[in-house]
């Protein structure tokens, strides 16, 4: 009797006719195995078939699915260990179509096509969404010996035929108790019914109820060159439930070009690598036929069976065992599988937020002196709140004290503590007064959850959040960024929230405040500890206050200050370099002078470098510790500051000429600039010559001059690559003293952006494609910066003849607003230069062009009221869009405009022409568009809030389809039609509208001031529609639960008469395939 080890093929049934045929077809039958693995619950049947030894498992009866078989074949492979080729024998439903001529009888065998593996998983009601197969990749490959065997075997029954029917035959006569239930049926029985036909019950015979012609496809008598039954190699999906749906059958089998449906083999592709074999005994519809199922099962087997006969026993043994197989292939596809996630999840990470702290945080930490720092880390502040649940700890310092070096310190503390402990969640903040971008609080909170959702587990939250927002390519709120930071923090048993420099997100009362707000929310819901610097402002410290929290303030000690001075006495003049004795006294008379001011003792120090002599820097020391011998308030202090500034600017001036103009032009530049600068960036603007063609590249700074020249007031990340000033209060200072040191700055820097976005390299206008557009930016590196700031820099400067020349070079505007904000002029597309000034408000070049006798078209109030005492007429038309200067004002929002045209008496009942918008009056524009303070002065003014237009929308529905809803409830409180149908062409209500782009509240709203759900629409993207088919369509699960709630009909159908369930099913809406299965809707359709 053979050992378990000696068998090598593993038969896999479904059900318990399946097992029938399969043991039929035994050449021998073996005792059952003496023993088999501790918790294998299966039952075997032992055997010879085609001289290989096979275990037949059939799954428990009456447990169908991929569970069930995934279980069965990890049983198998525990007890026969030897087993090297797997088959899932039985039967299955055919997906016919005019591709594959299938019928009852027929085998379908799994094989791959088009670059996919054969069998996809498909899971009705759950795995919908995007995702309705799921290729199971090379792991649904059976082993080589019987894709080789399958080639062989498909070659020749294509040219000499097949003899099943005579090996079925042949079984049957010697075992006739199987005739009456596995012999073939009459051919009269195989009834392909029109998709669109549904059988009404379960139990009425098709015959009788379904009836014949028409309602059955016409197919033609298979010849005698033809085999019956037919092999069919291809696609089979398995799914967690019978496909019982001709029309969804259809469109998936077409979609991926699938042969058959079945329900096991999706869940052996990943366990147990086979070979799917399906006796075809239904079509996968409504109607289905029991009298096939013995002989379909009886043809699958019959095929397997010559399958192995052709396959010598000895090959059998070279193959791999599976159970080895799934070892090494189940590590490198958790390999790919990672990375594939790991790219999804960035991006998503990026879609969130661009900005990154972590750059930031290697430049401060990299500033730190060793060793300084471990008197915040020791204190007993610091130690409860770092060892308490839900703890704050603010630490107020005076400029300079060194606050962010300090939070560097704590975020390196807190990384080096809890680094291997994956529950523990860091997530920070560095303020930045420079970046504008940052200071936004959506972006500031996204940072922080993009920061924690940094974990092993990507957070199901921040992928909803995403797929919410992308496809209709919209951002989330500050709010929901919220709710995903707090379900994303709950993950971890403990979060530390780090803010630094809160007085630098400005305004406080705005961007500081709402941010404080959220993080003390999420404190109060989560497990998190906050901890945050500050300068001492009374409105921040209150908000502290209103909170259980430690405090501990920030003051640079006499420690840290000489450890960081003994770090740089290779900086020292070099008339000191053999004196440790002045190093020591200057180390000492620094240390007592700075009081509590870090940044006092880099400024100090920074203020010796260019003394020559011994006595100049004992004169130096002596003033240091006059000052410091005063009795200083924090304004003293600042006054401190403001003297070392001064004199670090004397010692600018006082430079060789060429490095004076080098360090004032650096200054000037970054103080200036509209946003933080690179190196590289700083460089190409210090080499531009005004007025000139092209850059001289020779003349580019190097950069530890720009450094250098500026006297220690300037500074490098190295992480960045950004050149700033040492710190805020150094911006502070220049800013007050611009008309000191660079009284012209703004004219300068902007001279120099439009003399670079002059450059004849520019001359060719637009790139043609994103290398190029890339090329460029690279290669001119302050390109960006000048196309998007030139205009801002020109406000504040009587300066215009560069500006005009620029205006007047159609190719160089076209090629500048391809790079961002700047797209006010139109050149090679319809704009003109004047519309790019005034889209910016120059009036002053407004003016200038006037003078040239230039068109007008106008967007800012000041050159609206210029063009008005020019003589403009106030109901002129745009050429090109055919609307009023008040249209085109209450469309973009210009409340002031607005004013002014109703008080030069602009008509406010004003409809356009054109064939599309034939009758949008400005009230429209402005409810499109949602400015509210425009539609209560046009109501004011007498406009209709009810319109019949040919072709436009009324404003309800204008507002609702663009999901503004105060405007919507103004306008319902205004009187506005609920049920107007708007347009000829788009004969949609407001709740439709709502609807088709998923605006929750407004739908809510609408319901509430009874709209009618079942009011019917046709719109120009769809045919006649319901707000429940919409919402369906379109997979607003939210808005279909809210309108079933209120009573719409959710078996209704679409004119081609599709059920709600397949709309939803065809789209790929798992969610509301789910909820529409849960309220009851009728799978059988």
């Amino acid at each position: 009797m053979p050992e378990p080890k000696d068998y090598t093929i593993g038969w896999i049934c479904a059900i318990r006719t399946e097992y029938v045929a399969a043991r039929a077809f035994l050449d021998e039958e073996h005792e059952g195995p003496p023993t088999v693995s501790p918790n294998d619950s299966n039952a075997y049947t032992l055997g010879e078939m085609g001289g290989h030894n096979v275990v037949i498992a059939v799954l428990p009866d009456g447990e169908y699915g991929i569970s069930s078989a995934t279980s069965v074949a990890k049983d198998m492979m525990h007890s026969f260990c030897n087993i090297r080729v797997g088959l899932m024998v039985g039967i299955g439903g055919g997906a016919p179509s005019k591709k594959h001529d299938i019928r009852l009888g027929d085998i379908v065998v799994s094989a791959p096509r088009n670059g996919k593996g054969g069998v996809f998983q498909y899971d009705f009601g759950k795995t919908i969404q995007d995702q309705i197969f799921k290729p199971t990749g090379f792991l649904n490959q059976p082993p080589a010996v019987l894709r080789t065997a399958v080639a062989l075997i498909s070659g020749q029954y294509e040219s000499d035929g097949h003899g099943l029917e005579e090996d079925i035959n042949s079984i049957l006569q010697k075992k006739k108790r199987l005739q009456k239930m596995y012999s073939r049926p009459d051919p009269s029985s195989d009834r392909l019914y029109q998709s669109e036909v549904v059988h009404p019950g379960d139990c009425d015979s098709c015959l009788a109820i379904c009836g014949t012609d028409p309602k059955i496809v016409q197919r033609h008598e298979r010849t005698e060159d033809e085999d019956n039954s037919a092999i069919h190699y291809g696609i089979i999906a398995s799914g967690n439930q019978l496909m019982k749906d001709a029309l969804v059958r259809d469109m998936l089998a077409a979609e991926e070009d699938i042969l058959c449906f079945e329900m096991e083999a999706a869940g052996l592709m990943n366990n147990f690598p086979c070979l799917v074999i399906r006796g075809i005994c239904d079509y996968s519809d409504s109607h289905k036929n029991n009298e096939w199922q013995g002989y379909a099962a009886m043809a699958a087997a019959a095929y397997a069976k010559d399958l192995l006969r052709r396959i010598a026993p000895n090959r059998i043994e070279t193959e791999k065992k599976i159970i080895e197989v799934l070892s090494g292939v189940q590590q490198r596809v958790d390999e790919v599988i990672q990375v594939q996630h790991n790219q999804a999840n960035k991006a998503i990470l990026d879609w969130l937020t661009p900005i990154e702290y972590g750059p930031q945080h290697s430049d401060f930490s990299n500033r730190r002196e060793p060793g300084t720092g471990q008197w915040l880390l020791d204190c007993v502040e610091y130690q409860i709140w770092l060892n308490s649940n839900k703890h704050t700890l603010f630490c107020p310092g005076i400029p300079g004290s060194g606050k962010t070096i300090l939070t560097a310190i704590v975020i390196n503390d807190l990384i080096t503590k809890f680094q291997n402990d994956p529950t523990i969640g860091i997530a920070y903040i560095y303020c930045n007064f420079r970046q504008r971008d940052d200071k936004k609080i959506e972006n500031l909170v996204a940072s922080l959850l993009k920061q924690l959702a940094r974990s092993h587990f990507f957070p199901e939250s921040v992928k909803d959040l995403y797929n919410r927002h992308k496809e209709k390519q919209t951002r989330p709120s500050a709010d929901e960024i919220s709710q995903a930071l707090q379900s994303v923090a709950n993950m971890y048993s403990k979060v530390f929230i780090i803010v630094d420099a809160l007085d630098e997100c400005q305004p406080f009362s705005d961007c500081g405040l709402k941010l404080l707000s959220y993080i003390f929310h999420l404190q109060a819901n989560t497990v998190a500890n906050f901890f945050a610097t500050s300068r001492p402002i009374p409105d921040i410290e209150e908000q502290f206050k209103l909170q259980n929290y430690l405090r501990r303030e920030i003051l640079a000690t006499s420690e840290d200050v000489r450890t960081y001075l003994d770090g740089q006495t290779s900086n020292l003049p070099r008339c000191v370099a053999n004196r440790p004795d002045i190093q020591a006294k200057i180390k000492t008379e620094i240390t007592s002078a700075v009081d509590g001011m870090f940044l006092l003792a880099q400024l100090y120090l920074d203020s010796l470098k260019d003394k020559t002599s011994v006595t100049e820097i004992k004169t130096a020391l002596e003033q240091f510790k006059k000052q410091s011998q005063l009795e200083l308030g924090e304004d003293e202090k600042r006054d401190i500051l403001e003297k070392a500034y001064k004199q670090a600017m004397d010692r600018i001036n006082s430079q060789m000429p060429g490095f004076q103009r080098l360090g004032k032009k650096v200054l000037s530049w970054i103080t200036c600039a509209k946003r933080q600068l690179t190196t590289s960036e700083l460089q190409h603007a210090l080499a531009v010559k005004t007025g000139s063609t092209e850059l001289d590249r020779d003349n580019l700074p190097v950069v530890e001059d720009m450094v250098s020249a500026c006297a220690g007031l300037v500074t490098v990340d190295k992480e960045s690559n950004i050149i700033r000033l040492v710190h805020y209060t150094t911006q502070e200072y220049f800013e007050r003293t611009q008309s000191d040191w660079f009284p012209d700055a703004e004219a300068d820097i902007m001279e120099i952006c439009v003399t670079y976005l002059s450059f004849s390299v520019f001359d060719s206008g637009c790139c043609q494609d994103n290398d190029e557009f890339i090329s460029r930016l690279r290669s001119n590196q302050l390109y960006d910066y000048a196309a998007h700031n030139w205009g801002h820099h020109a406000r504040t400067t009587p300066k215009k003849r560069l500006i005009l020349k620029f205006l007047e070079s159609g190719a160089k505007v076209s090629a500048s607003c391809q790079n961002g904000h700047d797209a006010d002029a139109m050149d090679s597309i319809g704009r003109t230069p004047l519309c790019l000034a005034v889209g910016k408000g120059h009036e002053t070049v407004v003016k200038l062009l006037l003078e040239k006798g230039a068109d007008v078209k106008s967007g800012h109030e000041a050159i609206v009221r210029l063009l008005l005492e020019k003589g403009a007429y106030v109901e002129v038309k745009d050429v090109h869009t055919n609307q009023t200067p008040l249209s085109l004002a209450a469309e973009n929002g210009h409340e002031a405009i607005v004013r002014l045209l109703l008080k030069k008496g602009a008509d406010v009942q004003a409809g356009i022409c054109l064939f599309f918008i034939r009758g949008a009056t400005p009230l429209s524009w402005a409810a499109k568009n949602g400015h509210e303070a425009i539609i209560r002065l046009l109501l004011e003014k007498g406009a209709r809030v009810n319109i019949e237009a040919l072709y436009s929308m009324p404003p309800l529905s204008l507002a609702a389809e663009n999901g503004h809803e105060a405007i919507v409830r103004l306008l319902l409180e205004k009187g506005a039609d609920i049920e107007a149908k708007g347009s000829l062409i788009s004969q949609i209500t407001p709740l439709l509208q709502a609807v088709k782009n998923g605006h929750e509240a407004i739908v809510r709203l609408l319901l509430e001031k009874g709209a009618d759900v079942e009011a019917e629409g046709v719109g120009i993207c769809f045919k006649q529609t319901t707000p429940l088919s919409l919402a369906v369509k379109n997979g607003h699960e939210a808005i279909v639960r809210l309108l079933l709630e209120k009573g719409a009909n959710i078996e209704a159908r679409d004119n081609t008469g599709r059920t709600l369930l397949f709309q939803a099913f065809e789209n790929r809406h798992e969610a509301v395939v789910r909820l529409l299965l849960q309220k009851g809707a009728c799978i059988n359709v």
